[in-house]
This record gives structure tokens, sequence and C-alpha cells, in this order.
């Protein structure tokens, strides 16, 4: 809805509601009697509410006030991994859940932004100062579960906690033209920004984390146990950006930019970061384009100071097995036993090169590019001990054991990656009075990563013979878990009231890979071709109908093999670039006003 602000301002509002069931591609469990499907292996249950406001409105002298407020609550659920008859889980609670249960994680989330700012002219400089808000808060609810420890008296649902996060950024950007002799002016554009930053974790009710009088069987709630007393936190930093961009079309063919910005981060320091760009037209129509920059990524605060313990599934053997598991952060006497050392910035080096031709309704851009990056922030492997074995396993319980977990795990630096890649897009336009608009695109994207290094603490090292903290999986989920190549051809038409789009993309084969080193447990989702096909209707100005399709002719992934998907009910691999939904049909009606 458009409305009136003032003589001048204008006021939009917008409203959108989703009500999004759940999708289940999970298949018959035969593990159980009568065999059934006892899983839900799909996309979560999501209820949306949002509403967004925008505004602008002139105060004169070439000034105008603009700002935008948005609020949106989320209700998701999604399901956990079955409980069925016989489990050590289901045991305990038979009584409760004679033919086993499924977990539901559900999830209660508020989004709220809100921003103002002022522009205009100032001197003969163009100004912009600017404050924006943003709060994200989730609460976590374990239903249809159980804390098995409890036995029979155990609840089915609780309160498990949730997390915080909370933004604000004021900013000041300015620019203006210098007339340096150039073919054009020099456009000199400076600015800074000062960021505040808070994150908390809550607890959740005693009896979501709790072991009961059942000291044999998993404490928590099963699916999700709840954030612990020991898990609540409360942290924030602040930082401060200057920066400052050059950029002037030196002669009638060559055009030339330069970036710098300095950051100041007041918990891991201060960095500066840089970039040159050029273009040169070569002939009317066509041009060489080139850039090379420098980049870094601060460790967020949840990297810093996520902690929680939970129940958490590592390939043994080629078996799932269920352990408990510490995430601490590295900054912790947990991860500091095991020597974790505080987290840094992630820094990189990008350079591109391309090529750009134009000629009458045809357009076309090649780029080719090379994005290095140093000290990546991952996760660590589950690092387990046991009181038996061997004898890295023993060092490592007795490092664990006074924290009363079987596996810790932490955030670390240490993972160098090099991509290399190439882009091409490709347009045509054509326009007929009698046919209508035809928009053809063709777009492609083939790229390999390559991890040149992997992490390691000294005190993993020391150990006679030390365990990865960056396993065999996790590094092919860099190298091979994306499409090498995606390829994309898309056709829109339009004609007076009628409207009509056609996507075909092509996915390369994804690799969902596992840790056990002969590969057999590995899955591909193979090469697949996905068509989406939409057709739409004006009926007025204000009022549009559309029917579509994603997925057309209902595509998916290679079914996992009978070797990793024991108990058929996960039928396809999560690492699927376009799902494992299948075909999907929708209709639309938009009215505008």
């Amino acid at each position: 809805q458009g409305l009136p602000l003032g003589a001048d301002g204008f006021l939009t509002v917008s409203a959108e509601y989703r009500d999004r069931n759940p999708t289940s591609r999970g298949d018959i469990d035969v593990r159980v009697t009568p065999a059934r499907v006892t899983s839900r292996f799909g996309d979560a249950e999501v209820k949306d509410k949002t509403v967004y406001l925008n505004a602008g409105l002139p105060v004169g002298s070439g000034w105008e006030a603009y700002g935008w407020a948005g609020y949106q609550t989320r209700e998701g659920g999604s399901a956990a991994f079955p409980r069925i008859v016989g489990d050590a889980r289901q045991t305990p609670v038979a009584s409760i859940y004679p033919n086993g249960y499924l977990p539901i994680i559900a999830t209660d989330i508020e989004d709220s932004t809100a921003a103002f700012g002022l522009k205009g002219d100032l001197a003969g400089f163009k100004v912009d100062l600017n404050v924006v808000y943003g709060k994200n808060k989730i609460d976590y609810r374990t239903e249809s579960s159980a804390n098995a420890s409890y036995g029979a008296a155990s609840q089915t649902s609780f309160q498990s906690g949730g997390m915080t996060y909370d933004q604000t950024v004021v900013g000041l950007d300015v620019s203006r033209g210098v007339d340096i002799g150039a073919y054009e002016p020099l456009n000199v554009a400076f600015g800074a920004e000062a960021r505040w930053e808070g994150y908390s974790i809550r607890a959740g009710e005693p009896t979501s984390y709790n072991r009961g009088p059942i000291t044999t069987a998993a404490a928590g709630a099963q699916g999700f146990p709840g954030f612990q007393p020991s898990n609540v936190l409360s942290r924030d930093r602040d930082n401060i950006g200057l920066y400052l961009d050059l950029e002037s079309r030196l002669t009638e063919r060559f055009t030339a930019s330069a970036a710098i910005r300095y950051e100041d981060y007041s918990d891991f320091g201060s960095t500066t970061t840089g970039k040159l760009a050029a273009r040169y037209e070569l002939a009317d129509g066509l041009a060489l384009r080139g850039a090379a920059s420098t980049g870094f990524r601060a460790p967020a605060l949840q990297q810093q100071f996520f902690t929680t313990t939970s129940t958490n599934f590592i390939i043994v053997n080629g078996v799932s097995t269920p352990v408990e598991v510490g995430t601490f952060p590295a900054t912790s006497a947990v991860a500091k036993v095991l020597g974790a050392k505080p987290l840094e910035a992630e820094k990189s080096n990008n350079y591109s090169a391309g090529l750009v031709f134009q000629r009458g309704p045809f357009e076309l851009t090649v780029d080719a590019y090379q994005i290095k990056i140093d000290n990546r922030i991952v996760l660590s492997e589950n690092i387990q001990g046991s009181a038996t074995g061997s004898a890295t396993a023993v060092a490592i319980y007795n490092m664990l054991a006074p924290f009363n977990v079987t596996a810790a795990r932490f955030f670390l630096n240490g993972v160098d990656t090099k991509t290399k890649g190439v882009d091409v897009v490709a347009r045509y336009r054509i326009d007929d009075d009698q046919a209508g608009r035809f928009d053809l695109t063709a777009a492609a994207n083939f790229n390999k990563t390559d991890v040149t290094k992997l992490p390691t603490t000294n005190t993993i090292s020391s150990l006679p013979v030390p365990p990865s903290l960056f396993n065999r999986a996790n590094v092919l989920t860099f190298e091979e878990g994306t499409p090498k190549r995606k390829i994309t051809l898309a056709g829109d038409w339009s004609r007076e009231a009628w409207g009509a789009t056609l996507k075909t993309t092509f996915y390369g084969s994804v690799l969902s890979p596992n840790n056990d080193p002969t590969g057999a447990f590995d899955v591909r989702t193979g090469a697949k071709a996905v068509v989406d096909l939409e057709g739409r209707y004006a009926l007025n100005e204000r009022i549009n109908l559309a029917v579509g399709a994603n997925n057309l002719f209902d595509e998916y992934p290679n079914r996992t093999p009978a070797n990793v998907n024991t108990t058929n009910a996960t039928a396809f691999t999560g690492f699927s670039p376009f799902g494992f939904n299948g075909r999907f049909f929708y209709g639309r009606v938009s009215v505008s006003w």
C-alpha cells in the first residue's frame, strides 16, 4: 500500500503471511515391525507474519529524511531422527511412546529492524547520515520428545532456551566530484561507520538438560537438549570503520578506481583492506576490465562464544553413533586444553579479469576470477577419547574427563582455500510488434576449489597419533560440496497483459562425502537439469495472476544407496543444490494499490 506523507513524501506498507506445511521424503523404515515411515525428512513447517514500512519526506533545502522498519515472527518445526522401539532412548519411556517417537525441534523467531537517515547536499558534497538497528531472537522448544533419564515421569514438551543477536550501525557517507583535468571529474567518496553488536544465550528449563534418576539413560530432551546455566552468556563488541573511494574516467576509453578501508574491532584488533579496478574500451561496445582486492571477515560473536552440550551423531566404522559432545569457545578452558587459540579474522586476496561486449540487442560478459582465503574459521571435528584403547584416545579422555564430556569441539582458524572460476552471461532481446518482447539469457559458472592448508594445534600435534581437526568429509565438502558447473538458460516473454517465463538450470554433480577413506559411503547427486515454468496475466494495473511449476519434470538427486541409508529414512542427500522435494505447482494473485 502506497500512501502520501505530507505534501511530497511517501509511505509504503507491505505485509505478508505464509503458512507452509512440512515436506517429507523419508521412506519405509525397515527396522520396525510393521514396516512404516518413522521419519520426517524434508523442509520444516513454517508460519511467517511480516510487516514492513518504508518512508521518505523532503525536509527543505535539498534534504530528505528517510527510514524503514520491519517486524517478522516465524514459527518453525523440523524433525530429529526417530527413536524407534528398542532404542536406548525409547526403552525408558516406552510407557509414553510404546511405538517410538519422533522429536520435533520447534523454533519461535522474532526479527526486527529500523532505520532513519538524512541525505542531501552540503557545501557541494552529497551527504548521507544514517542509523540502522536490527535484532534477531530465537527460542527453542522440543516437542513430542522425552528426557529418557526420567523414564515414565518424563514430560513430552520442553522449553530449551534461546539466543539473541542485535546490531546498531551509525554511518556517514560523503561524496562529490572533483575536477582533476581528466576526461570526467574524479568521484571522491569517503565515510565512517560505527557498529555495536550484542550476543546472548538463555538457558532452558532444568528438565530440558538435566539427568534424571535413570543414570544409564541419555540426559536432556531428545532431539535438542536445552542450553544449560553454564552456557548462559552475554557478550558485546564495537568497531569503527573508515573508508576512501576514488573513481574517474581518466580518458575517453579508460576508467580506474581505488578504495581503502580501515576497521578497528574492540575484541581482536584492526585491519586494512583495499581494492584497485580498471576498465579499458578497446572499441565501441567492447571493453576489458579487471580488479584486485584484499578482504577480511571478522570472527562472529557466535563463533567466538557459542557453547552447548548436546547429542551428536558421528560415524564410527560406517555406523551413525550418538555421543555427548561439548561445543566450547576457543578461549574456554576445555578448548585451551586441546590447544585452541583466540579466533582471528579471515583474510582474502581476490583477482578478476574479464571482457564486456555489446552490439545492438546482444550483451556478453566473461569474467575469470581467483579467490584465496587464509585462516578460514571452521568448527573442529569431535575430538573424542576413551578410557581404554590407543594412547591417543586415553590422552584425550584424560584431558576431557574433568569437563564431563566424551568429545569436544571448538571453532578455530587454519583452513586455507583457493577458488578459481569463470562466469559467462549472455543476453539477447527481441521486440516484435506482433509476437511481443522476448528476453533471452544464458548464464554459466565453472569453478574449482582446493583446500591448501589444514588446521592443527600444538597440543593435538604432540599426541602419539594426532587426530584430524578437519577431516576428509569437511575437506571434500569445501572442494566438491557445491556444483563445479552451473548453466542457466532462461526466456521471458511478454505481450500486452500476458507473460511467461521458462528457465532450465543444469547442475553439475555434487559430492556428499563421508570420512571413510575408501569412499565407500560417499554419495553423488548426479548431474541434473531442473525446469521452471510460469504464466502470467494482468487483469488490470492492480491485479496480476500467475500459475507455474518449479521443477516441472519432477527431478530428484540420485537416491542414497542402501549401505549409507541403512534406516531407509534419508532417501536423498541434503547436499543437493536444488533440494529433494520434487515438483511444486503454485498459483499467485498479486494486488497492489
